[in-house]
This record gives structure tokens, C-alpha cells and sequence, in this order.
């Protein structure tokens, strides 16, 4: 009898256990189907940014003899940084609780089962979507370097770059490094992304020195209509780099989409009316950059605000971003060929930066963490835009160093004047 009572009193206390432990198990990881298929798409579009986005959009600004170097540049840098993602780049950015870099565990994904999930997605997936963001962020830095740098140059450069600056800013905002603990928010690149590639492509520039005949004696733009077909697909391509951020389709991926498409609108017309202003007439190239440069201002913040704050990011980016150019093209005259820092740097920084007053719940904002006033976030985006300013710009002077003393950094004259298509690729983009 005993005994049978104490086999019931621990059969009830068995059960008791599994009733309040089943909520507990219900919250467990599971694979979110439509979040999968979300990112899947998304992760497409990324890649469709720079291939061949932005390959189009670069080559169109360039002179004829060099409109097939700027395309291998943009193919060969989306090869080289897949497999140097899988092999450490992954691991650096997104595994480990280091403050600084991540470690190892993850190296060429030895060590990531087929079912093992990173919040609610395959880390296979999460990995991919991933992987395009490292593509283009190199590719970004092309435009500063076009029509005068060795090929090897490009791929030693981009490699490095990738494990020096990429993967520690990575995890420094999104792999749980010393920025993320402090509060700094950067929804889909704009500290990761478009400050580093900007800063960069500026330090770059400067020591690979200008074109000749730079600023006043250059040919235009070879085709503003291969430009054009460029940032319209960067622009589409746009959708899946912030939209696909919210790693979930929910409404803050619906939000996000809406405050980026917002912002490039706004944008092309704000530069479009500068240039009228200015000019008495807007052009194709000047429309196109202007939506460009409201997607890079909308991207840190595109997640955090609502369709106004879109609105003012973009005229706020294409306003800044206009005079951003004129400084460093015509003052400052350093030669960043297709305006990589002021249009992606000047643009991912102010959108960070902005970003602490936009994402307001009376501008439509999803409002900022607990605890954490405007004053507040603003002090910690602008340090962890000094941060990630001041790390890109000195490991990218040691990164040129290290490429100007091995493979050498520019071009001889008479191979710039030949044109870098026929000397480095034995190729002609257009054939009579």
C-alpha cells in the first residue's frame, strides 16, 4: 500500500514536472519555414546586387577601355570573398563571446550540422545571407580605384580586407562584440557595411593616387544608360539587404522595405532638383546616384524607422551626400573615382547617426531599447561610428602597404593608357 503510494506521489510529481516544464520546452528553437523561405529570397537579391548590380552601375561610369575591368574586378572579388568566408570569415564574425573578434568553431563550417539552426533559420541559410554582404562590401570599394590598379592588387586587397575590417566590425555590431553590449544599432550595414567600405575606398584613393588628367581633363561616363540598368537593380536588390535583415518576414521586414524604398524615391528627386538648381538640368547619372545614396543613408536605421523617417533620410542623404561629393572631388581633390566614400560612407554614417532621433514612435519609429533615451543613443552611435571609422582607415593603410610592397598597387602609364580590359584581360567589352 505504501509502496503504491509512493509510486502515485511520484507519478504526480512527474506529471506536475512536464506541465510546468512544457511551456518551457515549447519555447525551444524551431525552424520558422516562412522565415527560411524569406531569407532564401532574400539572400538571391543581395547577390544580385553585385552581380550584376553593381558590376552594370560601375562599368557604365567608366571609360570604354576599362568597362570589362571593372566587371572581372566585381566577379572576381564575389568569388574570392564566398571562399574566404567559409574558410574563417564566418567563424570570426559570428561565433564566440569574444568583445573583439569571434574564434574558430565555426571554420569552414566543419563543425555546423545540417539541422543546427541560428535563431529561427538554418545556419546554412543564415550563413548564405550572410556571405552576400561580405561580397559586396569589398565590391563597393572598387569604384574608388577604378582604371589605374593592378588586378592582383584588387585580390590581395579584398582578402585581407575581408579578415582585417570586415569580419571584426561584424562582430563587433551583429556577432555579439563590444559595440552590440553597448547599445549601438546598425540594422543592416551601415557602420558594417557602408562605413567601412567608404572609409576604405577613401584611404585607398588617396595612396593609389588619381587618373590622370584628374579632376578637370576626364572622358564622361561611357554609358550613363548601363548606369542606369545598374542602380535599378541595386535598388530592387535593396529589398532583400534590409528587408531580409529582420531575419524573420514579419512586419518589421515589411517596415524596413517600406522606409528603403521611401528613402531612394525621395532621394532621386532631392539630388535631380540640386542639380537643376545648379546645373538648369538633372541628369540620368546624378538621379540614379541620388537613389543610391538614400539607400546606403536608409540602411543602419531602415529596420528602426517608419516610412516619414525614410523620407527624411533619403532628402537628408541626398543633400549631404551631393556636397559630399563636390568636397572630396573638386576641394579636397582626392580621386574616389565613383564617389565611394561620399556616397556610401557619408551616407551610412549620417543615416547611423540619425538614426537615434528617426526611429521616434511619433515619426512612426519602433522606438529605442529599454532604458535608452535619444541623448543616450545618439552618444552611442556616433562612438560607434568614431570606432568604426578610425579601425577602417587604419587597417586599410596597413593593408596597402602590405599590397604596394608585394604585388605592387598601380598600374605603369602605358598599361593605364592601353586600358586595363586588353592589358591585364586580353579582352574588349564591346567588339566592332
Amino acid at each position: 500500500m505504501k509502496a503504491r503510494f509512493t509510486r502515485g506521489c511520484a507519478a504526480a510529481l512527474a506529471a506536475g514536472i512536464a506541465l510546468w516544464a512544457g511551456p518551457a520546452a515549447a519555447q525551444e528553437p524551431a525552424l520558422d519555414g516562412a522565415a527560411t523561405a524569406w531569407i532564401l529570397t532574400a539572400t538571391a537579391l543581395v547577390l544580385f546586387m553585385t552581380l550584376p548590380g553593381l558590376a552594370l552601375f560601375y562599368a557604365g561610369l567608366v571609360r570604354v577601355k576599362n568597362v570589362l575591368s571593372v566587371m572581372m574586378h566585381c566577379v572576381a572579388i564575389a568569388c574570392l570573398m564566398s571562399v574566404l568566408w567559409l574558410f574563417g570569415g564566418y567563424s570570426l564574425a559570428f561565433s564566440g563571446d569574444g568583445a573583439f573578434l569571434g574564434d574558430l568553431a565555426k571554420f569552414a563550417l566543419l563543425s555546423v550540422g545540417r539541422e543546427d539552426l541560428s535563431g529561427a533559420l538554418p545556419e546554412s541559410v543564415f550563413f548564405m545571407f550572410q556571405m552576400t554582404f561580405a561580397i559586396i562590401t569589398p565590391a563597393l570599394i572598387v569604384g574608388a580605384y577604378v582604371e589605374r590598379i593592378k588586378f592582383g592588387a584588387v585580390l590581395l586587397f579584398s582578402g585581407l580586407w575581408l579578415y582585417l575590417v570586415y569580419a571584426p566590425v561584424a562582430h563587433w555590431v551583429w556577432g555579439g562584440g563590444f559595440l552590440a553590449d553597448m547599445g549601438v544599432k546598425d540594422f543592416a550595414g551601415g557602420l558594417v557595411v557602408h562605413a567601412t567600405a567608404g572609409v576604405s575606398a577613401l584611404v585607398l584613393a588617396r595612396m593609389l593616387g588619381p587618373r590622370d588628367g584628374y579632376p578637370f581633363d576626364l572622358s564622361p561616363p561611357h554609358n550613363p544608360g548601363m548606369t542606369m540598368m545598374g542602380a535599378a537593380m541595386l535598388w530592387v536588390g535593396w529589398y532583400g539587404f534590409n528587408g531580409g535583415s529582420a531575419l524573420a518576414a514579419d512586419g518589421a521586414a515589411g517596415s524596413a522595405l517600406a522606409a528603403t524604398h521611401l528613402s531612394a524615391a525621395a532621394a532621386g528627386l532631392t539630388w535631380a532638383a540640386i542639380e537643376k538648381m545648379r546645373f538648369k538640368r538633372a541628369s540620368m547619372v546624378g538621379l540614379v546616384t541620388g537613389v543610391i545614396a538614400g539607400l546606403a543613408t536608409v540602411t543602419p536605421a531602415s529596420g528602426f524607422v517608419g516610412p516619414v523617417g525614410g523620407v527624411i533620410l533619403g532628402a537628408a542623404g541626398a543633400v549631404v551626400c551631393f556636397f559630399a561629393v563636390d568636397l572630396i572631388r573638386n576641394r579636397i581633390r582626392i580621386d574616389d573615382s565613383l564617389d565611394v566614400f561620399a556616397v556610401h560612407g557619408v551616407g551610412g554614417i549620417l543615416g547611423t547617426l540619425m538614426l537615434a532621433l528617426l526611429a521616434a514612435p511619433e515619426l512612426g519609429g519602433a522606438g529605442l531599447g529599454e532604458g535608452m533615451t535619444m541623448g543616450r543613443q545618439a552618444g552611442v552611435q556616433a562612438l560607434g561610428v568614431a570606432v568604426t571609422v578610425v579601425w577602417s582607415a587604419i587597417a586599410s593603410v596597413l593593408i596597402v602597404l602590405a599590397v604596394k610592397f608585394t604585388v605592387g598597387l598601380r598600374h605603369r602609364d602605358e598599361a593605364i593608357e592601353e586600358g586595363l580590359d586588353m592589358h591585364d584581360h586580353g579582352e574588349r567589352a564591346f567588339n566592332p
